[in-house]
């Protein structure tokens, strides 16, 4: 089995499902199963649906092989009917939702699956483990983006994650406006630009910081970023321009009062003929540091450990609930878990302006149509198989457009209600 393989991402507990609705016969049952959040992070106003296009790749390559079936059989995770069943299966169901990249709110059905009971129900760990993760990190990114007003960001938090979920941290990342990573393979896979400098220990390998700059820029030329705070950054910065020139492409600070030291290294650059180097600042940025140094004469930021680690929220919240069998809605009545049954259908309202006011989900009906209304639900998978997605740079634009239609008190970093409310219509 190799890494990332995605049919043992399933949980010991779906094929116990799987398992007893093959031997009493109910594993056939037409169901649907919808993921959704019962509420945001603590301090977040919106969520970001991010992860869809993995998810839809690894759904795709859903199959047990002989060695991870022998495994089970011997484990006795599941017996021989059970056995049989998995190494026949493809999922032959149909998959709707929300765009990536699209805004979602409490009650948002995100995503919808349908299909008998076993094979919807298997996907559960999958869907959850992926949308989660991705849809935490994209709403993190987002919140930093618009912190950061404009100015460039990169993502550099590999060394911070697993390294899988650096990957798909930082298409995530990418996805809600930062402008390159350091990651290379996030970069092959997904056709993300990449950028990087040296660290601290490359100028220490060398004698002085003399020798290490002019080892960088002799190997990449003046189109490089020289990072400053090493020893003292004031004689970094001299350094610097006196090796690369005043046409050097940036400097970068790592350490430090960031607000103080980007003042005084935009006055240094400036007085030594520099003043088109621009100033990287990085070192546990978050949206609520990045938004302090909005005065500051900073041109990018390198944000690394809260972004890939969802910024204080490393999971998006969501479930993954079953609401109709066989046509029929069904609920779940716990204390503070309880459900909306049967397949809902979503509407976003907007003012004449284009600002969204209110979202509209009805349970097996469809919302009374409205202008201004846009409808949030397109398929991904029919009868099994994945429709045309849209790109990455399509997601990347579809959100940068929420985020423009989102009321103004739901851009604030500051803890309040979701910027815009959910209306859900039960089935009658």
């Amino acid at each position: 089995m190799t890494m990332g393989h995605p049919a043992l991402l399933t949980d010991h507990y779906e094929l116990t499902m799987v398992s007893a609705a093959l031997k009493d016969g109910t594993a056939d049952r037409q169901s649907v199963f919808e993921v959704f959040a019962r509420r945001l992070p603590p301090g977040r106003r919106y969520g970001v649906v991010a992860g869809t296009g993995r998810l839809m790749d690894l759904i795709r390559e859903f199959r047990f092989n002989p060695e991870e079936l022998d495994w089970l059989r011997e484990r006795s995770v599941v017996d021989a009917e059970t056995a049989a069943w998995l190494a026949d299966f493809r999922f032959q169901g149909d998959i709707e939702g929300y765009a990536e990249g699209e805004l979602f709110f409490p009650g948002s059905p995100i995503l919808t699956v349908s299909g008998t009971f076993a094979e919807c129900v298997l996907l559960e760990t999958l869907v959850l483990s992926v949308l989660n993760h991705d849809s935490a990190i994209a709403a993190a990114a987002a919140r930093m983006v618009t912190a950061a007003r404009g100015r460039a960001l990169i993502e550099m938090g590999s060394r911070r994650a697993h390294e899988e979920a650096a990957v798909a941290a930082t298409r995530a990342a990418y996805l809600a406006g930062f402008g390159s990573t350091s990651n290379l393979a996030a970069g092959l896979r997904y056709g993300i630009p990449t950028a990087g400098t040296a660290a601290h220990a490359f100028t220490l390998l060398h004698d002085d910081e003399a020798a290490a700059f002019a080892a960088q820029v002799a190997a990449l030329g003046k189109n490089t970023t020289l990072l400053v705070d090493t020893y003292d950054i004031a004689q970094g910065i001299r350094t610097a321009i006196k090796v690369a020139g005043p046409d050097l492409r940036a400097i970068r600070i790592d350490s430090g009062d960031l607000s103080v030291l980007a003042q005084h290294s935009r006055e240094l650059l400036d007085s030594l003929g520099a003043t088109e180097t621009k100033i990287i600042v990085s070192g546990d940025l978050d949206e609520y540091s990045i938004a302090a140094l909005a005065a500051e004469p900073v041109d990018i930021y390198g944000a690394g450990t809260s972004v890939v680690t969802g910024s204080g929220a490393p999971t998006a919240g969501l479930v993954y609930k079953l609401v109709e069998v066989a046509g029929r809605p069904v609920v779940k009545r716990s204390e503070h878990k309880a459900t909306i049954g049967g397949r809902k259908t979503a509407v976003r309202r907007h003012k004449p302006t284009g600002t969204m006011i209110e979202e509209i989900v009805v349970s097996q009906g469809t919302p009374e149509a409205r202008t201004g209304d846009r409808a949030l639900q397109r398929p991904y998978v029919a009868g099994g198989a994945v429709v045309d997605l849209p790109s990455l740079a399509e997601s990347r634009e579809h959100l940068r457009q929420g985020l423009i239609s989102i009321p103004w008190e739901g851009l604030k970093l500051s803890a309040g209600d979701p910027a815009v409310p959910v209306t859900v219509v039960p089935a009658r």
